[in-house]
């Protein structure tokens, strides 16, 4: 045994990057022998604010509003030279969910190893979906007014506080349930429930199901009943495809319209309800992690829910900072055509059974005659 190591195991003290230190373990002392290696490449100030934009999906000013939130909660309880910054930590996996790239990929370019981000990137989650209450809110009494004005203003359809539909963010299952995760349309899946404003803010999101699972099983085992229980003496509705029950609080399209008054309830329910599916293009576009381009999630279930979740907590961010969405000079993958188009992404269009028509009728007949 070395003498400095004598020396730290008789409890005197020494001078050592931390500090003096006494009374130290020699387990300590092997584990700093040869510490984790950060290396600072990331230098946010001389960057383009253009490039800033299409690397983190935010602008130079959001990003520090965000590490300031954050920084708390991502300071090393334990100081050491080879710590890595809070901002460069939130930095890194701002990239790695724009971008849908390997850790590896996104280590390297934030200038640490593959296992130091790994553990950057569990921090980062955490910290985040401790804000979750602060970014995803449903919208409250108070707002009803606003919100309803604004989708009136999409299809002439009163009453309206949310468009609702099911997306499905690919990732690699548990091998034990694999065929649990297999989606009707053969890969493996979470599907991700969201309720979306008429400015494409997501009001709510539930990412625990896996692929197989139908969009209104996932609806019923949601809080969304609940929710909308609370505001029914507001008479107000959700708005969801064919994939739902047509219920008290939820309106969906006619199957065999035979009314000129339902062909035209159906133009206002299709225009109004195609918010939905541009904001899943847009969260897509923007963090590709979630995209099929991106490949598929290697991440247990709970992660991949994590990860959705705090994509949807930013996307909100993005929006509320009014941050512009940029891409890449020629991207020619097809990520952001789903933005233009209007067609689902990823949607689950078969059939619920009817169950309460009532509301609707009378929709069609007071508003669409």
């Amino acid at each position: 045994m070395s003498a400095a190591v004598r020396i730290i195991t008789t409890g005197a003290p020494v001078h050592w990057p931390l500090g003096p230190i006494g009374h130290c373990q020699l387990g300590q002392l092997r584990r700093w022998r040869n510490p984790p290696v950060y290396r600072p490449l990331v230098d946010l100030l001389t960057m383009e604010e253009r490039h800033v934009i299409v690397t983190y999906r935010f602008d130079r000013a959001t990003i520090q509003e965000l590490c300031t939130q954050l920084e708390p909660d991502l300071m090393s309880p334990i100081r050491h030279p080879t710590g890595i910054p809070p901002d460069v930590q939130v930095l890194s996996v701002l990239h790695f969910l724009a971008s849908g790239s390997f850790q590896t990929t996104v280590a390297m370019a934030s200038g640490m190893s593959q296992h130091m981000f790994s553990n950057v990137l569990s921090r980062v989650l955490s910290a985040l979906l401790k804000h979750v209450r602060r970014y995803i809110i449903f919208p409250e009494v108070a707002d009803l007014h606003t919100v309803k004005g604004d989708f009136y203003a999409l299809g002439h359809i009163p009453n309206i506080i949310g468009a609702i539909d099911g997306t499905h963010v690919p990732l690699v299952p548990p091998h034990r349930s694999e065929q649990v995760y297999r989606n009707r349309k053969r890969y493996n899946s979470m599907n991700v429930q969201m309720v979306c404003l008429a400015d494409q803010y997501i009001s709510q999101v539930n990412a625990m199901f896996p692929g197989s699972v139908h969009d209104a099983y996932i609806l019923r085992n949601s809080s969304i009943p609940d929710m909308m229980g609370q505001l029914q003496r507001h008479r107000v509705w959700l708005l969801g495809d064919s994939g739902y029950p047509n219920l008290s609080w939820l309106l969906t399209p006619v199957r065999n319209p035979r009314t000129r008054a339902e062909e035209r309830y159906n133009e206002a329910h299709g225009r109004t309800r195609r918010v939905i599916e541009h904001t899943f293009g847009l969260l897509k576009a923007r963090f590709r992690c979630l995209h099929m381009t991106g490949g598929s999630l290697f991440y247990s279930p709970r992660k991949v829910c994590e990860i959705i979740i705090a994509c949807s907590m930013l996307h909100n961010l993005a929006l509320r900072r009014q941050v512009p969405f940029l891409q890449e000079d020629d991207p020619d993958d097809g990520v952001v055509a789903a933005v233009e188009h209007v067609e689902p992404v990823d949607s689950d269009e078969e059939e619920a059974e009817e169950e309460d028509n009532v509301n609707r009728e009378s929709v069609i007949q007071q508003y669409f005659q």
